[in-house]
């Protein structure tokens, strides 16, 4: 879900895509980096004796809140309006207006779809790292913000190369799932 969202998001600002669907933005999810994921599974197998971890940041974002980091990176704050199913997310300002000329204050960029709603929801998923902070020292390094940036800026690029191409005639297949 956080790349449909640095994805979408990217699209919308380059006016690849109009509008980012997404379901249930009040769900809690402990999101961490891959990077520190793998460097706690070396650091397990490094141990004499095995044993189970829980590989988790211990800290909880909602789906809404990763929306508006996301927005915020580009330049793009968000404001929601209305209520459950027909809630959105609407544009209050551009930072850099000249870098997105097909959008504008006021536009709606987020919409919920009941599709995107899972049939047997979870809403919050946490972790308890605790174990791996004591036997092994392990805490994550790379914060939600600074994963968010790397995430952003990576989507940005890709949608602003979609777009030349498109700009220049070419037939781009932008992914929007």
């Amino acid at each position: 879900m956080t790349r449909k969202i640095t994805r979408s998001l990217s699209n919308i600002s380059q006016g690849l895509e109009e509008c980012l669907y997404i379901g249930n933005m009040n769900a809690l999810r402990d999101w961490g980096h891959a990077k520190d994921y793998v460097r706690m599974q070396w650091m397990m197998l490094q141990q004499a004796e095995p044993k189970d971890y829980i590989i988790a940041t211990g800290v909880q974002y909602t789906v809404r809140q990763f929306i508006e980091k996301a927005a915020q990176q580009l330049g793009i704050p968000l404001r929601w309006e209305g209520a459950a199913l027909h809630e959105v997310g609407i544009i209050t300002a551009l930072n850099t207006p000249s870098s997105y000329p097909s959008l504008s204050t006021g536009q709606i960029i987020v919409r919920i779809d009941p599709r995107y709603f899972r049939p047997a929801e979870v809403e919050t998923l946490l972790g308890d790292p605790s174990k791996a902070k004591t036997d092994l020292g392990w805490i994550p390094e790379i914060t939600l913000d600074a994963m968010v940036a790397e995430m952003v800026t990576h989507d940005l690029n890709l949608a602003k190369q979609h777009a030349l191409l498109k700009a220049n005639g070419y037939n781009v297949d932008v992914s929007k799932e």
